[in-house]
């Protein structure tokens, strides 16, 4: 069965307390930029879509194809099916996207039946679409699922923000990241928004846009 889930900025305030009390260096991270935003996303189809959709890509350059193809009526599985590559083409994707979004589209995975999953396993069925790697399932787990303790230590603002903010002698790998991430459960996923919140002052601080 999974775990807490996040649903409201209470469940923000609490995780964030538990941690800067497991932690205390989150603090400075709580000083800078108080409670970090909720970020709750829908979960199916769609949002993994989207996240095909996005990858490699600015957010404005992403934003524009998912709204060309929002437009088009192109975010379901059974009209992406249906429509030619050169419509798909034309909203923006890629070839290699085209087959990831059609291998998505034909997966037929039961969405509702995620929400009922423990997270490794919401992750096991994810991966074994093309196109959805380890990194894109946790973040899904996080953002749409709402997991409390889900984590993306493969993201590279995390690892980033972990060097910076617990003054790291380098940027911690994926496996190293998991590792120093088992001390912040069960609140995980609150700890990615701190990080990531803190990311964003660092690259302020250093005029990067």
């Amino acid at each position: 069965m999974p775990g807490r889930k996040i649903e409201t900025m209470s469940c923000i305030a609490e995780g964030t307390g538990w941690l800067v009390e497991a932690e205390p260096e989150f603090s400075r991270v709580v000083d800078q930029t108080g409670l970090p935003p909720l970020r709750r996303r829908n979960d199916g189809f769609d949002a993994l879509l989207n996240a095909i959709v996005s990858q490699q890509l600015s957010v404005a350059a992403a934003g524009t194809i998912w709204e060309r193809l929002q437009t088009a009526r192109l975010v379901e599985p059974a009209t992406l099916l249906s429509a030619p590559d050169e419509k798909l083409r034309a909203a923006g994707l890629s070839r290699q996207k085209i087959r990831y979004a059609r291998a998505l589209a034909e997966a037929e995975i039961d969405y509702p039946a995620l929400r009922g999953l423990p997270d490794e396993q919401v992750i096991e069925r994810l991966v074994l679409v093309p196109g959805i790697g380890r990194w894109t399932a946790e973040i899904y787990c996080i953002f749409s699922l709402g997991r409390a303790d889900a984590f993306a230590p493969g993201d590279l603002a995390l690892q980033e923000s972990a060097r910076s903010l617990f003054d790291l002698p380098e940027r911690p790998g994926e496996a190293s990241l998991r590792e120093m991430a088992k001390a912040w459960s069960p609140w995980r996923a609150v700890a990615a928004r701190l990080l990531w919140a803190w990311y964003r002052v660092e690259k302020d601080r250093e005029g990067i846009r």
